[in-house]
């Protein structure tokens, strides 16, 4: 199966859900105001409120505001993708205990010579010993290229949506849940056959010079709420991409619309904050609703 560089690119927003903070050090730019996408699903008792998130972010974007800070404070309950530990060392242990290669390969050598130097020169250039990661499964060293340059161009981990969401429902004394445990969201990329993890190593790497750009472009469409150019940028290579598609994008779309349905079995509010992928474009979850005979409507500012 051939990987698209633009798919893993475009994947870093969810790859730095759980690859560690990223901290900037550039100067603090004019603030910007933005204006998300928000859905909502309702039956007589019940309001889920959607909103796609982006995990990182530089400082300056001003998107917890209108519409969506509304339907925040209306909500009882905060959902996201997932809990991460308080302490990010215990997030560490988790991913590098499930990407230790069990096989005694080093992962310099699953890859082809030039492919190899390519790899090492990358890594050491975002300072990353490549030496470091060859006890691990390549998915391991993509996530890890895929948060250092993010890291260096101001994007940070702390400013993420699901940050802000989380540490706003704790002061407020709302309930927060996950749909998903770590160890669950880690091993999405555990479990992809080894080529597949060779494959997206590789295509990270070799996409580094486009990522500022790319992401760059991503976040535009988010504040600016338009989803359909989003889901255009961040999806569009899954559609080349079937078997990753399956795994990362649109089994998780239809297992949450499930909980969603499901949770219109109890009164209450619900604010449901899951990355803006997954709310955009063919099979998003809102697609997955309509299968199940849940209707969903944008909620305009």
């Amino acid at each position: 199966m051939k990987m698209i560089p633009a798919l893993l690119r475009t994947l870093s927003a969810a790859l730095l859900l759980i690859g560690g903070a990223a901290q900037a050090r550039n100067a603090q730019p004019a603030r910007t105001t933005a204006t998300p996408a928000l859905w909502q699903v309702k039956d007589e008792d019940t309001t889920i409120y959607l909103f796609g998130t982006v995990h990182v972010m530089k400082p300056g974007i001003d998107w917890f505001n209108g519409g969506v800070k509304k339907a925040f404070d209306k909500s009882d309950q905060l959902v996201l993708e997932i809990i991460e530990p308080d302490d990010p060392s215990q997030l560490g242990a988790t991913m590098a205990g499930m990407a230790m290669a069990k096989d005694g390969v080093k992962l310099s050598d699953r890859l082809s010579p030039d492919a190899r130097t390519t790899y090492q020169a990358a890594m050491e250039a975002n300072g990353m010993p490549w030496r470091a990661f060859d006890m691990f499964n390549p998915w391991m060293a993509g996530m890890a290229l895929s948060v250092a340059p993010l890291e260096r161009l101001g994007y940070k981990n702390d400013l993420g949506a699901e940050k802000i969401l989380r540490s706003a429902a704790t002061a407020a004394g709302k309930k927060v849940d996950a749909l998903e445990t770590v160890e669950q969201q880690v091993g999405f990329f555990a479990s992809l056959p080894m080529a597949q993890q060779v494959q997206f190593l590789n295509a990270t790497v070799n996409g580094l010079p486009e990522m500022e750009k790319e992401f760059g472009d991503l976040l535009t469409y988010w504040k600016a709420g338009q989803p359909d150019k989003l889901a255009k940028s961040m999806n569009e290579s899954l559609e080349a991409t079937l078997e990753l598609a399956q795994v990362l994008l649109s089994g998780r779309n239809a297992n949450w619309a499930k909980w969603i349905k499901a949770r219109l079995d109890q009164p209450g509010t619900v604010f449901v904050a899951v990355g803006a992928g997954h709310l955009a474009g063919k099979g998003s979850v809102q697609d997955q609703l309509k299968a199940l005979g849940v209707a969903s409507r944008r909620v305009k500012e």
